[in-house]
């Protein structure tokens, strides 16, 4: 289903002018990764909204709407909100804090600068979730620790081989299965840039160096096996072989790897049934690790997660009410823009009239005076309005209290206030300039 919905990188710019295009969509983002199949809109009907989402769908995929009704799911306003924050912090993957889908958010920002439907309002929720995914990284840790058994044989051979050696350490990967897989997915992430992948044929050894751009992969048969590990520093075994590939025999008469690399061949076994038998432990300058030793390591580490993940819930929270906050704002910032307007417009008609009373001689210090004095008691009557206008509503109880002195202060002419106090100020020039 997500493979026949998913929108190439290259077509989201399309994708978005489309949606926008549709009569109840006034903006849109689509995140589509191997995991996820997103569409974020803003729109002016939340059930014609979805309604014209599923419809563009089902005619850009083929599949009938009826169908994608039973597999969709619908999220508005703070809960998709919440959702995209917990996203990019990497609450809702597979691996609990992985760092991939970070930097597809980051993509969605990047490739939909400047494309006319990704607004404010959708601009504004990706971006803000890049800081929240960043944040929750930073104050967590989350993504730290190996939560599977192919990242925790990765991290388990690194933390046994000096630091030093970690970008010269010779890796071979035995078998180019799904685990073969992961674990030259994970060596590369680790920084390794080349290694030797054993297995029986070489089309999938192939595929995944088309898919690991930039890392030297090379491929050998089966038969060279033995061959391979003498020049090997690492092992790393995961085949669906029955019988173990490896035995105290084949093992014995390897040569003896370099003291740079600490002085000891590693054989990590991930397979079940295993491809190492526990007699190579009896090898000087061998040591073997196997599935069991591994299981450990994750079980903690994802308890570890699990915990790190609460405390980004506590985060998310907060950034997801700051978000609102500024969401809200946006709508008032017409209303904010008028009345400070109307305010000014009557602060520089009763200037006006107040300034002519006074006279032509009037010092350019006593207009600058009296142009401020008229400044400040507007802005001080718009404060608890702005104020108001401004908040997230968290708090009604401080903010009624300057809203309340306001509204009664409005009640009298804001003028004649300014004009009664002047003509006491004023009122000896005045009469001077009269005489």
């Amino acid at each position: 289903m997500r493979e026949k919905l998913a929108i190439p990188e290259a077509e989201w710019p399309r994708a978005i002018a489309e949606l926008c295009g549709l009569n109840h969509i006034e903006e849109a983002a689509v995140l589509s990764t191997c995991n996820r199949m997103e569409i974020y809109v803003v729109a002016l009907s939340q059930h014609r909204g979805v309604k014209e989402v599923t419809e563009w769908m089902s005619k850009t995929s083929g599949i009938p709407v009826s169908e994608i009704c039973e597999h969709r799911f619908l999220l508005y306003n703070k809960d998709a909100t919440q959702h995209i924050f917990e996203v990019s912090a990497g609450l809702d993957s597979l691996v609990l804090g992985e760092g991939q889908i970070l930097a597809q958010v980051k993509q969605v920002v990047k490739v939909g600068q400047g494309v006319v439907g990704f607004g404010r309002n959708i601009s504004g929720l990706f971006k803000h979730a890049i800081t929240v995914g960043k944040r929750v990284r930073t104050e967590t840790n989350i993504a730290a620790g190996a939560v599977s058994v192919s990242s925790a044989a990765v991290e388990l051979a690194l933390m046994k081989l000096p630091e030093s050696s970690h970008a010269t350490a010779r890796m071979l990967v035995i078998g180019a299965g799904k685990m073969g897989k992961l674990v030259i997915k994970h060596l590369v992430a680790k920084g390794c840039t080349k290694m030797v992948v054993v297995n029986r044929s070489e089309e999938k050894v192939a595929a995944i160096h088309e898919e690991m751009q930039g890392v030297e992969i090379i491929y050998r048969p089966l038969t060279d096996m033995l061959a391979c590990s003498a020049e090997a520093d690492v092992v790393f075994t995961s085949t669906a072989s029955e019988t173990p590939l490896f035995l105290k025999e084949h093992v014995k008469d390897l040569p003896p790897v370099s003291s740079e690399v600490g002085g000891l061949r590693l054989f990590v076994d991930i397979s079940v049934p295993r491809n190492v038998g526990s007699c190579v432990s009896d090898v000087e300058g061998a040591r073997l690790y196997n599935v069991d030793d591994l299981k450990e390591v994750v079980a903690a580490n994802k308890e570890d997660r699990l915990r790190k993940a609460m405390e980004a819930q506590a985060i998310i929270a907060e950034e997801s009410k700051q978000f609102e906050a500024w969401r809200d704002s946006l709508e008032t910032v017409p209303t904010i823009k008028k009345l400070r307007a109307y305010a000014e417009r009557i602060r520089v008609a009763e200037l006006e009239k107040c300034l002519s009373k006074m006279g032509e001689d009037i010092p350019k210090k006593t207009r600058r005076a009296v142009d401020d004095l008229s400044r400040g008691i507007v802005n001080k009557l718009l404060h608890g309005p702005m104020q108001h206008l401004r908040c997230d509503g968290s708090d009604d109880r401080t903010l009624m209290r300057p809203l309340r002195t306001c509204m009664h202060l409005t009640e009298c002419s804001a003028s004649s206030q300014i004009y009664h106090f002047l003509s006491r100020k004023f009122e000896p020039r005045w009469n001077k300039a009269k005489s």
